[in-house]
This record gives structure tokens, sequence and C-alpha cells, in this order.
């Protein structure tokens, strides 16, 4: 059990260190079991995910595991324990340290069973938080998945599944795959699960697969392969038409056709930008060259004459030749500085020489933004004196 401060301050961190659990998820089960009864009749039990075991503890006290492991007592209840990590042991828990998604791990749950399924599966795993949410949710999605594929191994028709959930944007998709499988699913949130945190249980009873299918361990997440989806058959394998709509005379999207000027004419856009991302730039270029105000907002530019819209782009090029000037006089006085100190210290020859590249490389920066910007100003020039021949 952690000892942050958030912890100390719990009050059910404090109640499950007074009790002997594990940790505090202890009383996260206990109140489903209050709401959903989960152990009336119940003998055989999975723990997926299950250390560091306060679950484990909870199940073993009430099915009666651990006083029977104790006192030596006869009892026909079994608990089997998963994790891929190791678990310290506990009276009345058979411990496997194995992956839940292994069809072996399945395989030894079965023989421990003597053959026979499980009567509820329980799951309180989680990955390793990033902080990025939309992850998180993913993997706990993928997490949970992985735990219903073993369930379907191991579970047997009628008994109950509970598994952690983060409550996710996509969270309904996770609910249908569930009622699948599940005619009963609902999903409920402990008072021991802090407010402030997405996750929640899913409890899934009466457990009742699709008729003909067959339990697999496929996920691509997490095994990393994508070619068994070709060898199921039957309602384990769901194909979906695919249909190519159109004539086959029609064009062909992907082949490069020539425009014909005779057959049909260039035209403008149907609708222009109303507030394209570009205007707040321009808006800004504006402000720099101390011209004008945009126009107001909403204005509709393809509305403005073509002229004036010629204008416009002259200011824009105004500004840029403006904020040109203003990086030079920057990068002259860098240069002065730099200078400076470069001779007013001794034997600095390797700093001064430094300093003067780097002065040259800035002027020569500035000297090809300039030429650009010439170039820009002689273009718009040139458009505004064809726009001017045209009568736009």
């Amino acid at each position: 059990m952690g000892r942050s401060s958030k912890d100390k301050r719990d009050v059910y961190y404090r109640q499950a260190k007074q009790e002997g659990w594990r940790a505090r998820s202890a009383f996260k089960l206990l109140q489903l079991d209050e709401e959903f009864d989960l152990f009336s009749g119940v003998s055989r039990v999975v723990d997926l995910c299950a250390a560091p075991g306060s679950w484990c503890q909870v199940l073993s006290r009430k099915l009666g595991t651990e006083e029977a492991a104790l006192t030596g007592a006869e009892t026909d209840a079994k608990i089997v324990a998963i994790d891929l990590q190791a678990m310290a042991p506990l009276p009345g828990v058979h411990i496997l340290q194995g992956d839940i998604t292994k069809e072996s791990t399945a395989m030894q749950i079965v023989h421990h069973f003597d053959g026979e399924p499980a009567d509820l599966v329980v799951c309180d795993g989680a990955p390793d938080v990033t902080g990025l949410h939309d992850i998180d949710e993913y993997i706990q999605a993928q997490l949970l998945l992985a735990a219903l594929n073993i369930t379907t191994h191991v579970l047997k028709p009628g008994g109950t599944f509970v598994a952690k959930i983060f409550r996710g944007k996509d969270v309904t998709l996770l609910f249908s795959q569930l009622r699948l499988f599940f005619p009963l699913v609902t999903c409920a949130k402990p008072r021991s699960s802090r407010n402030s945190s997405i996750e929640a249980f899913v409890v899934c009873q009466n457990y009742n697969p699709p008729a003909g299918y067959t339990p697999t361990m496929a996920n691509p997440l997490l095994d990393h392969k994508y070619n068994d989806f070709n060898a199921l058959t039957g309602v384990n394998r769901v194909v979906v038409p695919f249909l190519a709509c159109g004539d086959l005379s029609a064009f062909d999207s992907d082949k490069t056709y020539k425009y014909q000027l005779e057959e049909a004419e260039p035209k403008a856009p149907t609708q222009a930008p109303i507030n394209p991302p570009y205007k707040q730039f321009l808006d800004m270029l504006r402000g720099v060259a101390g011209e004008t105000p945009a126009p107001k907002q909403g204005t509709n530019l393809s509305t403005q004459p073509a002229a004036s819209r010629l204008d416009e782009l002259a200011l824009s090029g105004a500004a840029l030749v403006h904020s040109v000037a203003l990086l030079r006089q920057r990068v002259a006085a860098v240069a002065a500085r730099a200078q400076a100190r470069a001779s007013g210290g001794r034997g600095r020859t390797g700093l001064r020489s430094n300093a003067q590249e780097v002065v040259q490389a800035a002027a020569l920066s500035c000297a090809g933004l300039a030429q650009e910007t010439a170039l820009l100003r002689v273009r718009v020039k040139a458009a505004a004196a064809r726009a001017s021949s045209l009568n736009v």
C-alpha cells in the first residue's frame, strides 16, 4: 500500500491499514458485493490482475477459504489469483504468475478447478497511467477486452464478470461489446472510489455467449498478431460487404485530365472563406505597418473589388518590408554588441572570429529576405497593372 500524502489523508487508506487489507481497493469490492450480492452461490472465483491481493483477501474471507486454510477445515470454494507480477502468498488462494492474454493461463485455471468453469471472474487491473487521458482510456479498454477474452474461456453460462473501466467518451462501445456476452451490464462506482477519478466498474451478469461462439484470445494491440482473423469462421467472423459505387465510364479520380478552356471557363470559388485562419496574420501585418485597420469581422472578402484586394496585398508587402527593416536594425545592434565584447577582451581571437561569422550570417539572411520582399513587391505591382488593364 502506497504512502503518498493523499493516501495518508484518505479515510479508506487508514481504515484498510486498521483492518489488515493490503490496499484500499478492498472496500470497492465489498461495496459492489453489498449492491449486487456477488458471492451468493459462488464456489469458484478467478481474480485477474490480482496484485497486491486486496481483492483476494475479500474473496477468501467471504468464501471461507482463508479460515479453512488456517484451521484445516474442508471447503468446496476455490480461488485462483493471476498476475504478471509476483504476489505474496495468501491463505486459501492459489496464486499463478502468468499472462491473461495466453490460452495456457486459461487452461491452468480450468485444471485447478478440476475441469469445472468458474462462477465469478473479477478484475481490478489498470495500466500505468501516462496522464494522457485518451491513451490511458484506450489501453484500459484493451486490458478489459483481454480480461473478457480469458473470461470466455473459464466462466460458466450464467456467471458474473466484474472489471474496472475508465469512463471515457467511447465507453459506450465497450458496453455494446460486453452486451454481446452478458444480457445485464451495469456500470457502478463505489463510494470508496474517488470522485476525481474516471474509474468505475462494470458488473456483467448472466453470461450467455452467442450460439456457436468459440472463445479466442485474439487481441491485436496486445499480441501484435493481425492475421488470425482470416481463420475465424461462423459467428466468430463477421464480414461486412464492400461495394464500389459509380459507373465504370465515370472519371477516374487517380487520373489527370487535360483542362479544356473551350469547354468551360475557370470560375471563382462558389463560396470564399468567411473567416480564414490566415486573416489574423494579415491583420497583424497591417498593424505592424501602421496602416488602416482590417475589415470588420464577418466581411466577405470576395465581395470587395479586385483593385481593393490588390491594394491590401500591396499593404501586406509594405508591412513585410517594414518588418525586415526592423529586423536588420536589431541584427546590427546585436552585431555591434558582439564586436564590442570581442574587441574588449585580450587573447580572444577565436571569440572575435566566431562573432564576426555570426554577424555575417545574420546579415546575409537579412539581405536574402529583403531581396525576396522586393521581388514580392514587384509581383504585386505587376498583378495590379494587369488588373487595371483588364478593368477589374
